[in-house]
């Protein structure tokens, strides 16, 4: 994690009017944390709610590592330090990060993008498209973060406040003018990135994921709709026209005429008209004011031509031309993980993707069934200690395959096998060709020894992810490189005689 350079010390009564203090009247801040083994002396300590633990509970080694001030919700009246008290730490908290940071999202042109899907590559379009106009561009989301020189692998698709606020200090202090970043429904829903504003907000769609935290569609919505509140005065919305969560969104908030519309289908501000598809890539053209431009991208899907679109909008409100915009969309070969083709010398197409929703499935599928000569062979899974409830509606969407394999993906500290069952549970009325097989790296393997010339298979849930978790424990698991290991074995016309997948 970069760190930022260093400002003044932030007054939290200046910062935080409406607190409560206990022992002092206020609270200089020169440095803060929301872990208590970062604490060094000096320290503000933020006493986070946690899931599993709350961040009370380490208040007093926090102080005995040299916390002289303590940011919580009630006061700890057998610590003797200087305490702010608020009614939510962690929107607190992220103001604090925000203003240590010097504000930097004040002086970057920052676009965030929220959805079910398309996350990732709506904001990787956007970073190729400002490059192409001459705009340094950094990144923050699902597979990495990036000041624009210096890259990292991401941990969160939206990082904790301090490493948010950070590496945006980082971007301006590289010379990065332009942020592209992922809003995920926990990180607005937490406040994770309050004090971040953003010149444009994107909903790409909103259908189900993460109910096991949202609980229901409804309030799932509302944590998306709260992205407009980190709109600067200027700022757009921009909505998906063709997908009713999205446009849902414009009767949730008062804009007045800062909403873009982008879409296929419908009418729309920003509009793609899609001339040719193949699984080689995408031919279409691109709407926006009275113009209109020719774009061909290596990309499929039409999921991905309305990421374009979604993409354009944003670059359209920043000022890029519009044949600018259509270069900086063709000059993205692909996005890891998203739709990725993986060629390991077969005579069939492979594609990853980190598709792990309902929605997501379901449109992969569909383009591929549009698009493939012959069969769709489809291997799916679904995350441990997640939504138990959308696995079955999983299992539907997947039943435009000509083969199901249904393996695991991230089983974490479920049983593998209620995990299956549940997945299962929605093939009960349907009985499509099916085949279960546990282990990941098998599965694979036998799909590749079924898989015939001129089929395509997708691969999905895992995408660009490089372990798998199982239990508490992390391996190394990339599943494209378990395609191009498996092949070299499967391949073989020994092997695609007996049929027997290797144990390894």
């Amino acid at each position: 994690m970069p760190a930022h350079n260093p400002h003044s010390p932030v007054s939290l009564k200046a910062l935080l009017p409406h607190a409560q203090f206990v022992g002092d009247d206020d609270v200089l801040v020169a440095h803060a944390t929301e872990r208590s083994e970062m604490v060094s002396p000096g320290s503000l300590f933020a006493a986070i709610p946690g899931t599993q633990r709350n961040g009370e509970d380490f208040a007093r080694d926090a102080v005995l590592r040299g916390a002289e001030a303590l940011l919580l919700s009630r006061e700890l009246p057998d610590l003797s330090v200087p305490q702010c008290l608020v009614p939510d730490v962690r929107r607190a908290f992220a103001l604090l990060c925000d203003a240590l940071a010097g504000h930097p999202s004040q002086t970057l042109k920052v676009a965030g993008v929220t959805g079910t899907n398309g996350k990732t590559t709506t904001t990787w379009l956007i970073r190729s498209i400002l490059r192409a106009a001459g705009h340094p561009t950094g990144v923050l989301g699902t597979i990495e973060y990036s000041d624009g020189s210096r890259h990292e692998r991401a941990g969160l698709t939206t990082p904790d406040s301090q490493v948010l606020s950070n590496w945006l200090a980082s971007m301006v202090a590289s010379g990065t003018t332009h942020a592209a970043m992922e809003l995920s429904s926990h990180a607005l829903d937490q406040g994770r990135a309050c004090g971040t504003q953003i010149d444009v907000a994107i909903v790409t769609n909103v259908t189900q994921d993460h109910f096991d935290y949202h609980q229901n569609f409804e309030t799932y919505l509302t944590a998306k709709t709260r992205i407009a509140e980190h709109l600067k005065p200027d700022g757009v919305l921009v909505l998906n026209a063709d997908d009713a969560g999205s446009s849902a969104i414009a009767q949730r908030v008062d804009l007045g005429g800062r909403i873009v519309t982008f879409g296929i289908d419908h009418e729309a501000d920003v509009t793609a008209t899609i001339v040719k598809e193949s699984t080689a890539g995408t031919q279409f053209v691109l709407g926006c004011g009275e113009g209109a431009e020719p774009v061909l991208i290596p990309m499929i899907g039409r999921h991905n031509v309305a990421n374009a679109a979604a993409a354009a909008a944003a670059a359209y409100h920043f000022g890029v031309p519009l044949k600018t915009i259509a270069l900086g969309i063709e000059l993205l070969p692909a996005v890891p993980g998203r739709l990725e083709r993986v060629n390991a010398g077969q005579p069939f197409d492979v594609f990853v993707d980190f598709a792990h929703t309902e929605d997501a499935l379901r449109r992969c599928v569909s383009n591929l069934r549009q698009l493939c000569s012959k069969r769709v062979i489809v291997v799916f899974g679904a995350g441990g200690d997640r939504d138990r409830s959308k696995r079955p509606k999983m299992a539907q969407a997947v039943l435009g395959a000509d083969l199901i394999v249904v393996t695991s993906d991230n089983p974490r500290t479920e049983d593998p096998q209620r995990i299956l069952e549940d997945i299962l549970a929605g093939f009960a009325l349907s009985f499509p060709p099916l085949h279960v097989e546990p282990n990941r790296k098998a599965a694979i393997a036998w799909t590749l020894a079924e898989a015939h010339p001129g089929d395509c298979v997708l691969i999905a849930g895992k995408g660009h992810e490089t372990e798998q978790i199982i239990g508490t424990q992390r391996f190394p698991f990339d599943d494209r490189e378990v395609v191009r290991t498996a092949w070299r074995d499967v391949g073989r016309p020994a092997f695609r005689r007996t049929g027997v997948a290797p144990t390894a």
